[in-house]
């Protein structure tokens, strides 16, 4: 059996010019990085003519077993394209921290993946690391205004802005810095996030245009003063450079799926703690291009979806016709109590507890929410016809159809029937369903926070830590209070207890620290113990991989 890798590296690739063909794109608005890559003007998102549907694919709360959310929407991609449909995929660019650390690559697996998976899994086109460059720009600008006489008074003691890197690294979450005398800098208490969780990344991936992108960079709020009246990137001078590193990365990338359809590969945010979908300009992009746009949220459906809804698409005018919420036997036995070791054992009662977690999901959405939801049962060769028939109880007692995928093993043609049942969901009820939101952004901070975590957590109520509870009243008062909310807790569980698993009611919602993200328009609220700086594994994915003599690539998944 060949693995995700040596599958990808036998893959015949079309040259990227042809591939642009196949959604009406002419060579010259297509911007080569080599053969199989490119980049597309973002400025074609907003060409005139109307736009396809958007189907969303979400996931049930994930374990260490894996769900195939990636995976899923490539194959899905594939059938509605083999079934004559003219679709787009949009999905986010993976980065280095899941790669090198246990999550491994985002570029799908089996026979639905999007090619060249090694370069879209390592450093692709450059823009998470120009992503860095223009984080790291304003750090050391912040510093250097300090050195240089300090004239907008900025207090060393908050300074917020911290420093990233696209790597996943705990002994950087904490340090000190600016040892060494005078300078050298102002000895401080510092640290670093990964790339993906920087607010610069949320920026990215929100802006609509180098406009926009500018104006968001100059709302950055990175200190403040001793008097504590924040400081911006704009005050720091510090916007226009950011803007020029970003210039060329803000245009969306595309590349193709194995079966050499088309795949816009744009921003990474993690759903766990930022709001985890690609930018807005690969979706809107996407959806002029094509009558039918597959995108994904990362995680379960109670983060990335949930921000896909509550902060993406309401800033972006955006309505999901349909969403896929992606399940598999493996984890709900494992959300049903099953050890890891043994989720290749059948056990339809575990499926039967498990899905709990699923229906929990589906309410969300389809009575949450209101849009109309289809489950994607994705298939694993350990699976049985009995844990099937539970799957799809579940969904008949929730309402809403199910479907069997099998792209990991047969790519476009083993996702056929769930691309049928999502297009006839769609012909059965063609207009977008307005979305409900969680809450209305005129409402305090505190109360959409407890909106997200009764209504979509079905937690009993929020724990704040005093620092915390202090921030949020301070933000109120600095008139940031009509911002929405972007939760950042652990991916395993409803609750901020990764321990909690299957779907868990009356608990506390513990938030630990709030931080503004201004220029991205959201609150970020973290809970529990999640970290914005990931450690990595025992045995890290890393070790595993491989470059031979000639430059083949070997153990990346």
């Amino acid at each position: 059996m060949l693995t995700d890798i040596e599958i990808a590296q036998n893959a015949h690739m079309l040259p990227i010019a042809q591939v642009a063909a196949k959604v009406g794109l002419p060579p010259e608005q297509v911007i080569p990085y080599g053969h199989y890559k490119a980049k597309l003007s973002h400025k074609l998102a907003k060409a005139d003519g109307p736009d396809g549907k958007l189907i969303l694919v979400t996931a049930i709360s994930p374990t260490p077993a894996g769900e195939g959310k990636t995976t899923t929407s490539v194959g899905l991609a594939d059938a509605m394209c083999a079934l004559g449909k003219r679709t787009m995929l949009c999905l986010r660019e993976p980065s280095l921290g899941p790669v090198f650390g246990i999550k491994g690559g985002a570029a799908g697996g089996g026979y639905a993946q999007v090619v060249p998976m090694e370069d879209i899994n390592l450093h692709f086109t450059g823009d998470l690391h120009a992503i860095g460059a223009a984080n790291n720009l304003l750090a050391a600008m912040i510093d250097n205004s300090i050195q240089q006489g300090n004239p907008l008074n900025i207090d060393p003691r908050r300074i917020t802005w911290k420093r990233c890197m696209d790597m996943n690294d705990r002994q950087l979450r904490f340090l000190v810095d600016g040892l060494g005398g005078k300078a050298n800098g102002t000895p401080r208490e510092d640290g670093f996030d990964i790339t993906v969780a920087s607010e610069i990344m949320a920026i990215f991936c929100l802006a609509t245009d180098l406009k926009d992108l500018k104006e968001r960079l100059s709302r950055i709020v990175c200190a403040y003063t001793y008097a504590g009246e924040p400081v911006t990137a704009g005050q720091i001078g510090a916007a226009g450079a950011m803007t020029a590193l970003l210039k060329d990365a803000i245009d969306p990338n595309l590349v193709q799926t194995l079966e050499n359809n088309p795949a816009i590969i744009h921003g990474g945010p993690f759903a766990n703690i930022a709001h985890g979908c690609n930018s807005v300009t690969a979706t809107r992009l996407g959806l002029k291009l094509a009558d039918y746009v597959v995108t994904e949220a990362g995680f379960g459906a109670d983060l990335g979806a949930e921000k896909f809804l509550d902060i993406k698409c309401r800033y972006a005018g955006l309505n999901p016709a349909a969403v896929v919420l992606v399940a598999t036997v493996r984890a709900l036995k494992y959300h049903g109590g099953v050890p890891k070791a043994e989720l290749n054992t059948p056990d339809a009662e575990a499926v039967r507890r498990g899905a709990a977690n699923l229906a929990r999901h589906i309410d969300n959405l389809k009575n949450g929410f209101g849009l109309p939801v289809c489950v994607a049962i994705n298939a694993f060769p350990t699976d049985t016809a009995e844990e099937y028939e539970v799957i799809r109880a579940a969904c008949a007692a929730a309402g809403v159809p199910c479907a069997l995928s099998e792209v990991f093993a047969k790519g476009g043609e083993g996702g056929k029937e769930l691309a049928r049942t999502v297009l006839s969901m769609l012909e059965a009820d063609p207009e977008p369903h307005p979305i409900r939101f969680t809450y209305e952004l005129e409402a305090p901070l505190a109360d959409k926070i407890e909106a997200v975590a009764k209504k979509i957590y079905r937690a009993k109520g929020v724990s704040y830590a005093a620092p915390a509870k202090k921030m949020l009243d301070q933000l109120e008062a600095m008139g940031y209070g009509k911002l929405p909310v972007c939760i950042a807790k652990t991916q395993y569980s409803f609750s901020d207890d990764a321990a909690l698993l299957g779907a868990p009611e009356d608990f506390l919602l513990n938030v630990r620290e709030v931080r503004l993200s201004a220029g991205a328009g959201f609150v970020v609220v973290i809970c529990g113990a999640i970290m914005t700086m990931p450690g990595l594994p025992k045995h890290p994915a890393a070790m595993d991989i491989d470059c031979d003599e000639e430059g083949r690539i070997t153990g990346l998944f």
